[in-house]
């Protein structure tokens, strides 16, 4: 078995896609729309088998709040980078261009070089060498 995809509710599906193909190098889906239910999503990978399933859709009530250290749900999820030297690179750069490092570059207990930084709307990402 294996993850398929992790799906994040937006509230600006643009702007997330636009993120995540800026800083990440994903590779973005055609949109999809269901009139219906005003429902609109893209499907981001990254190279390998897991994707991102970014959606958006008016009444889904925001939730979470990213000022805490934790909370009950999806907490994180990491994207790797290749090096040590590309995680530290890439958090400087997202660094620069305004974005929360909420955890500095450094080697864990369990032995990851990582970063954690907040996308647009407050998401944990690690970013791992």
């Amino acid at each position: 078995m294996k993850i398929s995809h992790i799906a994040i509710w937006t509230y600006n599906l643009e702007g997330m896609r636009n993120f995540y193909i800026h800083y990440f190098d994903a590779s973005s889906g055609e949109a999809y729309y269901n009139h219906s239910r005003d429902f609109k999503s893209y499907f981001l990978t990254f190279g390998g088998d897991c994707s991102i399933e970014l959606m958006q859709m008016p009444g889904i009530p925001k939730t979470k709040d990213s000022s805490r250290k934790q909370f009950t749900g999806l907490i994180h999820f990491a994207i790797e980078v290749g090096s040590k030297q590309k995680v530290d690179e890439l958090t400087e750069k997202l660094r620069r261009d305004g974005f929360s490092v909420v955890g500095e570059p450094r080697t864990t207990g369990d032995g990851f070089y990582e970063s954690t930084i907040l996308d647009p709307e407050g998401n944990r990402v690690e970013i791992v060498a």
